[in-house]
């Protein structure tokens, strides 16, 4: 018996798995908005702790001299 050599038969399946892979590339650079990394990120935090009132305290000396 003769096969069909024509190629039509993985053509449409190729286009499809193709275009999923632009979509997903497509999507991973809007969710990482434009930045895919370098390796680790690095996160800096800073946080700030409110205490009492300062005290402050001044301390004047007079020097008197010849």
């Amino acid at each position: 018996m003769a096969e069909n050599s024509s190629g039509d038969g993985n053509g449409g399946l190729y286009f499809i798995v193709g275009g999923l892979v632009v979509a997903v590339g497509i999507g991973a650079l809007v969710y990482y908005g434009g930045y895919l990394g370098h390796g680790g990120k690095t996160t800096t935090e800073q946080t700030t702790i409110a205490g009492p009132a300062a005290t402050t305290t001044t301390t004047t000396t007079e020097k008197t001299g010849k």
